[in-house]
């Protein structure tokens, strides 16, 4: 599936092709720390099919509990994640769901790291609903 997306000032896009089915969510204590929020969801895209198409991202080296190390790229002015991918072999890229136009049509297929998830999080269905605009 081709996608392209940026952030939310729209100085940074990019575009990509994905594989829909491997949209995933992380509940990992890092992606918490890093999204401001419970979980992140993100698609992987192999190399040769990402490319940014405007403006240049900020990145920042965190290292992970496993001692891994990976690359977080942002638009710091406007706050946006946009990807992370390995500091040394940039094989793939971890894209940010929230940031990809079509958003709608990638529903998460598995939840990864769910020792870190919020207890609450299972129950998120039954929560009362409104549906105001933004």
């Amino acid at each position: 599936m081709n996608i392209d997306g940026g952030c939310h000032c729209g100085l940074i896009r990019c575009e990509a092709r994905i594989e829909p089915d491997a949209v995933a969510v992380c509940h990992c204590t890092d992606c918490q720390m890093l999204s401001g929020t419970a979980f992140r969801v993100v698609v992987p895209a192999p190399a040769a099919g990402f490319r940014l198409t405007a403006g240049q991202p900020q990145t920042y080296v965190k290292t992970a509990e496993s001692g891994k190390r990976r690359v977080q790229a942002f638009r710091p002015e406007c706050g946006t994640p946009i990807y992370a991918t390995s500091p040394t072999d940039r094989t793939s890229y971890s894209l940010r769901v929230g940031t990809i136009r079509q958003r709608a049509e990638l529903a998460p297929r598995v939840q990864n790291w769910m020792r870190s998830a919020q207890p609450w999080v299972s129950g998120i269905g039954v929560i009362r609903q409104n549906f105001l605009q933004a």
